[in-house]
């Protein structure tokens, strides 16, 4: 880790220590390298999706407990992206996008990032048990596991189903955080849960077509490598039409009221535009790096700006409704 400095040797065999402001510097470095590993723009979307579930519970809980839910949930997703980092270390250093990354690139050692990694997740279960409750401590755990054992270490690397399955890990926040505040588990946080199931699938393999050469290179499973680019395709568009109509099953089944339903319609029409694109997009090489890839990209960034905007819209129809 950048915590030394080289020693300058001056006149008469004495050291002079390094400037203030590069110890500092240094100490910045190292510190953004800690963060890194949490993976902080995935948390924010996994953080945020927990808030919604602590926001739509019915009940109350005291707004303290409330906080302390959600830290809770984003350490557990911190935890995740530690582990993951120590874990595809290897493959990590073979991906422009990612070998820049703290383990790869050199600045810190796997072994600290996994013990950070271990610390956070136990941390963040123990804690949600104390301040909340067993139920949702225990679907936290579930989360956790799922993504480092089951998406992470097994099914990355051997299918290119891997985002499919493993995607479930990264639906559970909304279960978590309504859990916190009831204790239970109940029909809506399972619908929302559905609805992040659904929606990563498109979500990754739009990022996947425009980085399909760093996952061929690395020998990632992921679809455009295994399947080609006009197969993914056609499952973007695929999920994106199971997507939308179970964005609104909350509206359907009286669960939110018209703001909801008004806006899970309009984004939904809106990504079904922009899945569509994709899938008329005529770069079909499996394999091969995109010369296209506007539609995937334009794809990637609308789909997490629906996914903020649909569960905020759902938590604003809860609060005035």
């Amino acid at each position: 880790m950048n915590t030394s400095f080289a020693e300058t040797t001056v006149a008469g065999g004495g050291e002079q220590s390094p400037p203030s402001h590069s110890v500092a510097f240094a100490n910045e470095t190292e510190l953004a390298d800690w963060i890194a590993l949490l993976k902080p723009r995935v948390m924010s979307l996994v953080v945020f999706t927990g808030l919604i579930g602590v926001l739509v519970a019915p009940g109350a809980i005291n707004p303290v407990l409330a906080f302390t839910a959600v830290l809770c949930i984003a350490v557990g997703a911190g935890a995740c992206g530690a582990i993951n980092m120590w874990y595809d270390r290897d493959i990590d250093a073979l991906m422009r996008r990612t070998r820049n990354r703290p383990i790869p690139a050199g600045r810190m050692p796997p072994g600290p990032a996994l013990g950070f990694g271990i610390t956070l997740a136990a941390a963040s279960v123990l804690l949600m048990f104390i301040a909340t409750n067993a139920v949702a401590a225990g679907v936290l755990a579930l989360s956790i596991g799922f993504y480092v054992f089951v998406y992470t270490m097994w099914l990355k690397r051997r299918t290119p189903q891997n985002i499919v399955i493993g995607g479930a890990a990264g639906a559970f926040p909304a279960v978590i955080g309504w859990a916190a505040v009831t204790g239970s588990v109940a029909p809506l946080p399972l619908v929302l849960f559905a609805i992040v199931f659904f929606w990563t699938p498109a979500h990754f393999w739009s990022l996947a077509l425009y980085a399909n050469s760093d996952y061929a290179a690395a020998g990632v499973p992921m679809l455009p490598v295994v399947a080609g680019a006009k197969e993914t395709r056609r499952q973007i568009m695929l999920y994106a039409l199971i997507l939308v109509p179970v964005s609104l099953v909350p509206w359907a089944m009286g669960f939110s009221g018209p703001v909801y339903g008004a806006a899970a319609a309009v984004l939904g029409a809106g990504f079904l535009v922009s899945t569509w694109r994709v899938l008329r997009d005529r770069q079909d090489a499996a394999g091969s790096s995109l010369t296209n890839d506007a539609p995937a990209r334009a794809a990637f960034r609308y789909s997490i700006a629906y996914l903020f905007i649909l569960f905020a819209a759902l938590a604003v129809d809860r609060l005035v409704g």
